[in-house]
């Protein structure tokens, strides 16, 4: 709740007069640019766990020249890529923007439905569908269509809401490996652009353009992810200068399609099938968004004018290095010392072009992540693997068929965290269905490995303890999405079975290692600060429509981030 300024001496209805007023003083302070980075995968101790050795201007600035909030979450239950982003870009909960989870049993097309596919807007780029043989994240593979577009998220983004209060003339550009990534920030009004393993190249979807730009067309000619070609990544550092230098392999790391466990990590020669997939799980996925978003920022002018302009950035390699390796190993270590670098890189050139005075920046991340199994019980800590598709074959599920008279199967399918019962069971008007939610709960909570399964009935009918596990689990609840029963596994257990391939680590719960994230607001002459109390990423959005004195996002459940307003307050206040 809004209840006092900085300095803690301002009473409640002053501060709602601050910020009523504040539209007014914005039309003169607005910034050029509001840029949004979003590292993947970047849970909130990373930033400064290798400090020491971190450069000048990227996390650096931020941690010493931004406004810094230490205990940063995400309120939702389940944390993946999609779930994050949207929640980042609207400032809404998944029970309000919809995007529950990376994958959801869509029951009236009978499909499971990957979060941005749309058949109705293919990609500009012919032949840049993925390929399921080279792509290591399975909810690409789960897309039954090309196409792509942001018509799922349910409501407004803040770079919606941006456009719409300036006639449409802000200019709003999403970039990300990830399709996701960079879609749920573009929102439904801006442009987004993502890297295709399948072609090389930066792709977008007609739901945008009918044709690439002639610089979009230019970057792709000059096949960028060929310069990482017979090439290799390599440390930064001499080994005995890393936290893990002696560390480099583990039986847990996983080895994708010969890429290895240990450094260097060669590319070949870029005529393997897993070529593209070996750049997006390590530093070069990162340098390719980095300068993609760099040319976007010249070629379309953004922060060149007197109407704010929006540029969102994803770094998505913390997230594959974190799957791969786990983010307690050397190549993750190595890898943030490389992203350090990416971030001071993408200030400087954001100050050279449009100064960081008049840029508004926020960092944060879709999700935090867990440590490997491995690594947690070499230090006596318990930690393990779960595997949803032998539940169906479980005895106590076997009982619960013939209690119910079911003759087939009862689970279809565990999309996480979600468990969808079959359409003949759903169809069955003989079977009382909140009768059988209960009972697949009561069983699947005796399993190994889960902490909390909730039916959705139970949802529905908001009887449930309130507790914090409780409120994440109904944040991420959509009746019209989310499946019969919620799976929420024991902390540092989780599936590591990615469509055959086995990784080290899998991020997607309520545990604070998942939700805790960085959350840092630099720029735009903000003074140096450093926030303790607890803060939710639903807050983003919504300070930075109050920020620039317009309505937040149609779904926003978060509230303005005062520290944030300070200067803007001050401004506004009346003697």
């Amino acid at each position: 709740m809004l209840s006092t300024l900085t300095d803690g001496i301002a009473p409640r209805p002053l501060l709602l007069l601050i910020f009523l007023s504040m539209a007014g003083a914005h039309a003169s302070a607005a910034p050029k640019l509001i840029l949004q980075v979003t590292v993947d995968q970047l849970r909130g101790d990373l930033p400064t766990r290798y400090y020491d050795r971190l450069g000048e201007g990227g996390f650096r600035y931020l941690w010493e020249s931004g406004i810094v909030y230490r205990d940063a979450h995400h309120a939702h239950a389940n944390t993946e890529t999609i779930v994050g982003h949207t929640t980042l870009a609207t400032g809404a909960h998944p029970s309000s923007h919809g995007m529950v989870g990376n994958l959801w049993f869509d029951r009236e097309t009978g499909f499971t439905t990957y979060n941005v596919e749309d058949p109705s807007y293919r990609l500009l780029t012919q032949g840049a569908s993925v390929d399921a043989s080279t792509e290591i994240d399975p909810t690409q593979r789960a897309a039954r269509s090309e196409g792509r577009s942001p018509r799922a998220i349910l409501v407004t983004t803040f770079s919606d809401e941006l456009r719409a209060s300036t006639g449409g003339e802000a200019k709003v550009i999403g970039v990300s490996v990830k399709d996701r990534g960079a879609i749920s920030m573009a929102g439904h009004s801006g442009t987004a652009f993502w890297f295709s393993k399948a072609s090389g190249e930066f792709v977008t979807s007609t739901y945008y353009l009918d044709k690439y730009p002639g610089w979009v067309d230019a970057f792709n000619q000059a096949k960028p992810a060929q310069q990482f070609a017979k090439t290799s990544w390599q440390l930064l550092h001499e080994e005995d200068g890393y936290l893990f230098g002696d560390s480099d392999d583990r039986e847990w790391e996983t080895d994708v399609g010969g890429f290895g466990r240990t450094f260097p990590h060669a590319f070949g020669d870029g005529t393997s099938p897993y070529f593209t997939t070996w750049l997006t799980l390590s530093p070069p996925g990162d340098r390719l968004v980095l300068d993609f978003a760099k040319l976007a920022l010249v070629e379309e002018e953004l922060g060149q004018d007197q109407v704010t302009d929006y540029l969102s950035v994803s770094f998505s390699s913390t997230d594959y290095v974190g799957h791969v390796f786990g983010p307690s190993s050397l190549e993750a270590e190595d890898n943030i010392l490389r992203l350090d670098r990416a971030l001071a890189e993408l200030f400087a050139f954001v100050d050279e072009r449009v100064g960081l005075d008049n840029t508004l920046i926020v960092l944060s991340a879709d999700h935090g992540g867990p440590d490997t199994p491995g690594y947690l019980k070499g230090l006596r800590i318990p930690a393990g693997y779960v595997q949803p598709d032998n539940w169906d074959k479980d005895a106590a599920i076997t009982r619960i068929k013939q209690r119910f008279d079911i003759d087939g199967d009862l689970i279809a399918a565990y999309d996480h965290p979600y468990v969808y019962f079959s359409d003949d069971v759903k169809n069955d008007l003989d079977i009382d269905q909140e009768a059988l939610e209960a009972a697949v709960v009561a069983e699947l909570s005796k399993f190994q490995g889960i902490s909390l399964a909730v039916s959705s009935s139970a949802l529905d009918h908001g009887n449930l303890p309130d507790t914090s596990l409780y409120r994440a689990v109904i944040n991420n609840f959509n009746s019209k999405r989310s499946g019969e029963v919620f799976i929420v596994f024991e902390p540092n257990w989780f599936i590591n079975d990615m469509e055959g391939l086995t990784v080290a680590s899998t991020h997607g719960s309520p545990w604070s290692y998942d939700t805790y994230v960085p959350l840092v607001f630099a720029g735009a002459g903000l003074a140096p600060r450093t926030v303790d109390r607890r803060v939710q990423t639903v807050d983003v959005a919504v300070t930075l429509s109050a920020y620039m004195g317009i309505k937040p996002p149609s779904g926003a459940n978060g509230e303005p981030l005062t520290e944030v307003l300070a200067k803007q307050a001050v401004e506004t206040r009346e003697p």
